[in-house]
């Protein structure tokens, strides 16, 4: 049952608004004086602060005036009905599973709700990464899975277990700009998250429908952005914008979560003993520290220099590690989660990817007659392709100086 915009909502009380649910937190009445030359007999408005009760945003709080919101509506609280009979086994079992599940703890990290809120088929190994992240007061990993393993999905389920637990609720994701659709798409269809891609059309749209002051990192709570869009010079002046002004304290922190795909991009280049940040690690250097929780994604998170890598491991977590120093073994087994391939057989030991296998691969010499300047046609390079694997046929291994 719904009643019209003028009954004044109830704290507690479940409410209507722009095609969304909330319940009321808050309810403050304007102390200005009633005007007394309105045609109309006035009354006072009402500030109704709200807190989202949907999936993709739980916990999202918005203030509105309630008599000048169109298309408010409160959903009345009805008394419990008179019981006139007993239900079935199975009817009072989903009543009091359905209650459970519900009632989950914040506290109780045994549970887990994203896996049985999201729209994949989740794979048993990529349950490791948020069993992980519901074990530290501090989310700090570094996912360097291998390519295929799922890193997007595992992602995924550790932002949406924080957002269900109310640990998390501002997320940014940074990406080359390639992936910036790929993880809108992937977030809304599996997860039911509801991301904004900050690039230079969204600022536009943002300056031309609601001002030239508008700053879109304060603007939304979920956001991606593409790494080299982050480290212009307009976009990171915005972020500094949002962030504590300098000597403030950073205090609670001003986002919750920052995933970070394709984490070697932002590492610094470094040769011999020496890295040098570049203008990608600037800008996560600069923002890293006021998010709560950090996600790190990485196929190949060493590039074979120590100083890079130490220096990725403390953008991460810089409680554990500092540029420079060899990471401690026991810190790294704790934030980082690799696995291979190779690593996860099915149940019955067989292998669950197909194996890599490598072999040496020997080139022959152009066929009698063809110059370089010469193209060689489709049937001849056919007839040269068989010709040179039989017994005889021109190798590196046999060639010596043949093809200087």
């Amino acid at each position: 049952m719904t009643t019209p915009t003028p009954t004044i909502p109830e704290v507690g009380q479940l409410v209507d608004i722009r095609q969304r649910r909330f319940v009321v937190t808050d309810v403050a009445q304007s102390t200005l004086p009633v005007d007394p030359l309105a045609l109309q007999q006035a009354t006072p408005h009402h500030l109704v602060t709200l807190t989202s009760v949907e999936d993709d945003a739980l916990g999202e709080e918005v203030q509105v005036i309630w008599e000048v919101e169109i298309g408010a509506q409160t959903h009345e609280s009805l008394a419990l009905p008179t019981p006139d009979g007993f239900d079935s086994p199975q009817r009072l079992a989903a009543f009091l599973s359905a209650v459970r599940w519900g009632a989950v703890s914040s506290a109780d990290v045994r549970a887990l709700q994203s896996p049985f809120r999201s729209g994949i088929e989740i794979e048993e190994y990529q349950l490791d990464p948020v069993v992980r992240a519901l074990q530290m007061p501090r989310v700090n990993l570094l996912i360097a899975d291998d390519v295929g393993l799922g890193k997007t999905i595992e992602a995924g389920l550790v932002a949406q277990e924080l957002l269900i637990r109310h640990r998390a609720r501002r997320m940014l994701i940074v990406c080359p700009s390639a992936l910036q659709r790929q993880w809108h798409d992937q977030m809304r269809e599996k997860f039911g998250l509801d991301f904004r891609i900050v690039d230079s059309d969204l600022m536009r749209y943002l300056r031309r429908s609601r001002g030239l002051h508008v700053n879109p990192w304060t603007h939304f709570p979920r956001l991606i952005t593409s790494m080299d869009y982050l480290k212009r010079d307009q976009p990171i002046r915005l972020f500094r914008e949002a962030l504590p002004a300098e000597g403030k304290t950073t205090y609670p922190r001003r986002f919750d979560l920052l995933i970070v795909d394709e984490a070697h991009n932002v590492a610094p280049s470094g040769v011999g003993r020496y890295a040098v940040d570049s203008q990608r690690t600037a800008a996560i250097r600069l923002i890293a520290p006021h998010f709560e929780h950090r996600l790190f994604l990485t196929a190949t998170p060493h590039n074979g220099y120590a100083e890079s890598f130490t220096a990725l491991l403390e953008l991460l977590d810089p409680q554990r590690f500092a540029r420079g120093i060899p990471p401690d073994r026991q810190a790294l087994m704790q934030v980082m989660v690799r696995r291979l391939k190779s690593d996860i057989p099915n149940w019955d030991g067989s292998p669950r990817f197909p194996r890599r296998e490598l072999h040496a691969a020997g080139f022959g010499a152009r066929p009698p007659g063809c110059h370089r300047q010469q193209p060689v046609s489709a049937a001849r390079g056919v007839d040269y392709c068989r010709g040179r694997d039989q017994p005889g046929a021109f190798s590196p291994h046999s060639a010596g100086g043949a093809h200087q």
